[in-house]
């Protein structure tokens, strides 16, 4: 079931805050991560015997990751939006496979300047946007932040951007949020929820980082459970897997998604090589170096190993044991 209107929304949060459960937010820009992240949010939900609500978040002009662009080759950030709500509708809507999740359909960091059209457009089908106005100046993000909460309060849940949470890619790193522009950026804005950095950082390719659950706390004092997570790829799951306690109600995933199933794909496709490309290809990448001998199996090229539907299978099997393992962490009966 897709859930938008705001009370709803809100009611969602505040059943979970109850169960001490963290509502895991998770980023997509495909169709078969959309439904990893539903098959594995159903079965949990039978196991453990009740409905499981889920955040599916998709990023639009964001600059470092423009997910509604890549959602399609018509590379438009309408197509891809269009895209994405119709899977999840026609995967969780009313009499669909997934109808027994609970779906918040998420716009995440929404740019101040570069979404503006989508800012001023119609957003009933969301049911929490984050704005991000974290590029911003401190001052400046909390006057941007603030005349968009007065615009849009009690119509959607309104999620803000505390400070800026860098691309772990580069060299730069940001300082921590600290309780005083934590409550600060709260009581000025109005936002419901804030993302606040942590230590956790974007787009992370090694898990090398530390969550500071100390800082968490502390802030957790001043403005309550009200603290966002993101960047949560670039840590250990042990780091992360006692959140509520901290006063996290909300974790953004997505990197892990991509990253950490492109391996066990590439590792399929090399074994069974000659079924994927055919003894052609395999002879001239051993010649080329790129193989060895033991690719050289003299299997004719498989229909059954060289169709999306290949592809895709091994991902989606690997990204609903992740999702699993996150409802396992965070959801505990």
């Amino acid at each position: 079931m897709i859930i938008t209107k705001f009370e709803e929304v809100k009611k969602i949060y505040e059943n979970c805050a109850k169960k001490g459960w963290v509502i895991p937010c998770l980023c997509s820009e495909n169709q078969t991560t959309t439904e990893a992240i539903l098959e594995a949010c159903s079965e949990y939900g039978k196991k453990i015997g009740e409905r499981v609500p889920i955040s599916i978040a998709i990023t639009v002009n964001y600059s470092h990751r423009q997910q509604a662009i890549n959602y399609s080759n018509a590379n438009d950030w309408k197509t891809g939006l269009e895209l994405f709500k119709g899977d999840i509708h026609a995967l969780a809507g009313k009499g669909a496979k997934y109808e027994d999740v609970d779906v918040l359909i998420h716009l995440d960091h929404v740019q101040f300047d570069d979404d503006i059209e989508l800012i001023n457009s119609d957003l009933s089908d969301y049911s929490s946007i984050m704005y991000d106005a974290s590029a911003l100046p401190f001052e400046k993000n909390i006057e941007y932040t603030a005349n968009f909460v007065k615009k849009m309060k009690g119509k959607i849940l309104i999620e803000g951007a505390c400070d800026e949470i860098v691309d772990a890619t580069g060299t730069e790193h940001n300082a921590l949020t600290t309780p005083e522009n934590a409550k600060r950026y709260i009581d000025e804005t109005g936002v419901d929820m804030i993302v606040a950095n942590l230590g956790t950082e974007h787009r992370a390719t090694g898990k090398e980082l530390k969550y500071h659950g100390d800082l968490a706390r502390e802030i957790k004092q001043v403005i309550g459970s009200t603290i966002v997570l993101h960047g949560t790829s670039s840590v250990t799951n042990d780091q992360v897997s006692q959140l509520f306690s901290d006063g996290v109600c909300k974790v953004n995933i997505w990197t892990a998604l991509e990253r950490d199933t492109s391996k066990p794909l590439f590792y399929d496709m090399v074994k069974n090589a000659s079924k994927v490309a055919g003894p052609e290809i395999i002879d001239k990448l051993i010649e080329e170096g790129y193989l060895t001998e033991k690719c050289r199996t003299g299997d004719k090229i498989n229909i059954a190993y060289f169709t999306a539907r290949y592809r895709q299978g091994i991902i989606f099997e690997e990204m609903k044991k992740m999702v699993t393992t996150y409802l396992e962490m965070w959801y505990v009966k």
